[in-house]
């Protein structure tokens, strides 16, 4: 992706998300000469890699294959596997109208997922073989705001607004805007994008930039950049 293009997409974000009256923290609004200035008090930020994350999966085709993310919290891995303490996460997401996250599934994480306002959202669903991979004939039960659903492999589950849906880790999925825009919500146990996605096909979990222009604010990729 160009640099340009992720600063229009998180301005034309912040627009969407403050419609629905969604108030991000205040360091989403900060300069990279802001995260620079405050380095020395903000490695909970940069260890728990909150705020800005945009992806074309490395695709180069943002509005077909896409999602706009913003982190706000995200406990530690430590504390997931010992049963106590910060086990969780929260995310912002925006999924464009038509524009698929791509089919994928996660090995730890159990995520409930919000229709937090916009169109409705659709998500095509795959259960698990033996193996990890997707299973094309098994059925999938899925709890939708607490009420178990049964669905045919590679069924589309519709979110209206203010619905949920959680998945559980080895809930194949992919979504996307269905009619329109949609702001989503995530709620989750603690969140590692690094090594917790498993993907279909062969695909990156974050874009390859090029920088035609400065950062308005650095994505969650850009963190290594900054100095002590």
């Amino acid at each position: 992706m160009l640099r340009s293009q992720i600063n229009a997409e998180i301005l034309r974000g912040i627009e969407f998300i403050s419609g629905f009256g969604f108030v991000l923290p205040p360091f989403a609004h900060w300069s990279p000469d802001k995260m620079q200035a405050q380095r020395a008090g903000i490695q909970g930020i940069i260890d728990g890699g909150l705020g800005w994350d945009i992806t074309d999966y490395g695709e180069s085709d943002f509005a077909r294959l896409g999602l706009f993310l913003f982190t706000v919290r995200n406990g530690r891995l430590s504390e997931l596997q010992a049963g106590r303490g910060f086990c969780y996460a929260e995310k912002i997401m925006i999924s464009r109208q038509d524009q698929i996250s791509p089919m994928h599934r996660h090995i730890l994480k159990t995520e409930d997922i919000i229709n937090r306002g916009g169109a409705r959202l659709a998500i095509e669903m795959f259960a698990s073989d033996p193996d990890g991979q997707i299973d094309a004939q098994a059925p999938v039960t899925v709890a939708t705001d607490g009420i178990l659903r049964t669905l045919k492999a590679g069924d589309i589950l519709l979110l209206e607004p203010g619905e949920s849906v959680t998945l559980e880790p080895g809930n194949w999925h992919a979504f996307w805007g269905d009619g329109g825009d949609v702001l989503i919500g995530e709620v989750s146990s603690v969140n590692d994008d690094h090594t917790d996605n498993v993907f279909r096909d062969p695909i990156g979990r974050f874009p390859e930039i090029k920088e035609d222009c400065d950062p308005v604010h650095l994505l969650v990729g850009d963190y290594a950049k900054l100095t002590a």
